[in-house]
């Protein structure tokens, strides 16, 4: 068993990274810039963008942190997206989510300018994406693309289960995996709550990818030998031996499978630190206006 180790490849995409931005700068050219709104006291979100504020620091990226709290009605939501969406000097821009439940996450994910969509949310991108067309990648699915390719595992003709069809992960990993890339031709088969003998489906699997959001739900017994596992889960599972009173595992139960497979990712450790520096490559594609012009 080897780890896909997403924390030293982000520091090293990042250290890429920040050549390009000193040459900028040296150039006299525009610093990328990357603004954040951040509504409410989630503490994941809150550990998110924190994250998302200090890899900008590193790479030499100009970044705007916009916090409110979770009264902030929909309305004030929607001006702040337009101020951003208008603003000349900020390239790339998300809007952390969950959001509160009185405001409609789709609608503020609509109101943001696909040229400013370093998130990769928006219909226009997630259509672009879905023909093959440039466009900006959700941050997790080109993370786990990026760590894919890093780390050499061969995905032509293999057969990828995705757990989870989340527009976020699962939905677009799935497209992604299965287009006609590098990184892709695989036969995908997506598994879900409604999907009958899921075990079965995921015994199959050369590549599995769990995004499920339930902790150790992957075991030994659904996976094949030699499998590649790409842990999308964050849960949090009580710990009495840890300061905090708890632990972060993933979806995989990675004690139990990692005498079966090849190639895993910790978590944490793993998909986490790729999904940031996806959003700083993002926003170093808006700021060159590579996709848009």
């Amino acid at each position: 068993m080897q780890l896909l180790d997403g924390k030293t490849l982000a520091t090293k995409i990042k250290e890429r990274i920040k050549i390009e931005v000193d040459a900028l700068k040296e150039s006299g050219q525009k610093v990328p810039h990357l603004a954040a709104v951040l509504v409410g006291d989630d503490p994941a979100s809150q550990a998110y963008v924190r994250n998302k504020v200090r890899s900008c620091d590193e790479v030499g990226f100009e970044s705007t942190l916009i916090k409110k709290d979770d009264a902030i009605s929909e309305a004030e939501l929607l001006d702040i997206v337009r101020d951003l969406n208008e603003d000349p000097y900020v390239d790339g821009f998300i809007v952390q989510l969950p959001l509160p439940d009185h405001i409609d996450a789709e609608k503020v994910n609509l109101a943001i300018n696909p040229k400013k969509d370093v998130d990769g949310f928006h219909p226009m991108n997630f259509g672009r994406m879905t023909l093959g067309l440039p466009s900006y990648l959700p941050a997790t699915p080109q993370g786990i693309l990026f760590m894919l390719k890093e780390y050499g595992i061969e995905t032509s003709g293999k057969k990828c289960v995705v757990i989870g069809r989340s527009n976020i992960v699962g939905m677009p990993v799935s497209i992604l995996l299965s287009q006609k890339r590098k990184t892709g031709n695989c036969t995908v088969t997506i598994v879900h709550s409604r999907t009958q003998k899921i075990e079965e489906e995921i015994r199959k699997a050369d590549i599995i990818v769990a995004a499920i959001g339930k902790a150790h739900y992957v075991t030994a017994d659904m996976v094949k030998k030699g499998a590649v596992i790409v842990d999308v889960g964050i849960n949090k599972v009580d710990d009495p031996s840890r300061k905090r009173g708890y632990r972060l595992v993933g979806d995989v139960d990675f004690d139990d499978v990692a005498d079966k497979v090849s190639w895993i990712t910790p978590v944490p450790g793993g998909v986490g630190p790729m999904t940031v520096t996806s959003l700083i490559m993002n926003t170093l594609i808006a700021a060159k206006g590579e996709i848009y012009g």
